[in-house]
């Protein structure tokens, strides 16, 4: 199949172009490179891979047929996204409605990379699909928030008027190979500060909790969706919750570090749990995280102690 990879040249987004281009398939990565970079696609070198340098907000066109859309495009981490939140948006509403367009012309699949923040700060545990979520629509995380609600608004709008076979993931925390240095999350963040023996800064009590999916089986989840008949929205995610304290600590043991934990007020609107029920993934699509967080963040170390 011909697949398009918007945000591909991103965390997720080269894994998954990685992935899609072991099955046999020729896939096209879009990337802005606002947050993507040229070097996690470097070592695509197979024939079938076409980079395509391209911002969604953009008109998008392809020079051949497309089958299938995975739209990743979006900056993922609160320093980025709110480095310009107009931005933010414009990628989850002119940006989407790019890529819909594109999807209705092709009449190919289309999936959108939603996000767990949909459920802002969340009066229900675990978070299930049915949740309709508590979001501050006027708080510095809104521009992400509300406008990946928005993206899932503007999904349904095209599959109920234009018919367009929509997928939508609601991506909980990930991690692994590929996170970029600067990127402000508490993984990367920690593994880097441990790892230079630096004071690991806290936000919060560490006592709020998160729940980490390893790179490789998000992966596995998104194609598993892709290639399913669910066209309502399904939460990706690893549901085994742990407490920012305790991956802390985890972090330290693991990289033999001196790093103190040093704690700071937590910043407006960042949610104390996060934890998806993946029923509906584990009945419909029969997947299910298999890597361990231990396991997960040996091999992240790895990547972090190679670029340090």
């Amino acid at each position: 199949m011909n697949i398009v990879v918007t945000g591909g040249a991103g965390f997720l987004g080269s894994h998954l172009c990685e992935a899609l281009l072991a099955q046999g398939h020729t896939v096209f990565c879009v990337d802005n490179f606002f947050t993507g970079r040229r070097e996690n696609v470097a070592h695509l070198t197979n024939g079938k891979f076409h980079l395509i340098p391209h911002d969604i907000v953009d008109k998008l066109t392809m020079p051949e047929r497309i089958d299938q859309i995975y739209n990743l495009a979006c900056p993922a981490s609160p320093p980025h996204y709110q480095h310009d939140p107009v931005k933010t948006v414009q990628a989850n509403t002119e940006g989407v409605i790019n890529v819909l367009e594109l999807a209705k012309l092709h009449q190919a699949r289309v999936l959108q990379a939603s996000t767990s923040e949909i459920y802002g700060e969340p009066l229900e545990h675990p978070q299930k699909e049915t949740y309709r979520g508590n979001v501050n629509t006027m708080g510095p995380r809104a521009c992400y928030d509300e406008g990946k609600r928005a993206a899932e608004t503007l999904f349904f709008c095209y599959q109920q008027e234009h018919n367009v076979d929509i997928r939508i993931a609601r991506v909980f925390n990930t991690y692994g190979t590929r996170m970029a240095e600067n990127d402000g999350r508490v993984v990367s963040n920690f593994i880097l500060q441990a790892l230079r023996n630096e004071d690991i800064t806290m936000y919060g009590d560490g006592s709020h909790t998160r729940s980490f999916c390893y790179v490789d089986d998000m992966i596995k989840g998104l194609i598993a969706l892709m290639n399913s008949d669910v066209s309502t929205p399904v939460n990706l995610g690893n549901p085994k919750e742990v407490s920012i304290k305790q991956l802390a600590e985890m972090i330290i043991a693991l990289t033999h570090s001196s790093s103190r934990i040093t704690f700071k007020p937590l910043p407006q609107d960042d949610p104390l749990k996060r934890k998806p029920d993946i029923t509906i993934a584990r009945e419909k699509l029969l997947w299910t995280p298999i890597v361990e967080l231990e396991e997960g963040l040996k091999k992240t170390i790895d990547y972090f102690k190679g670029l340090i």
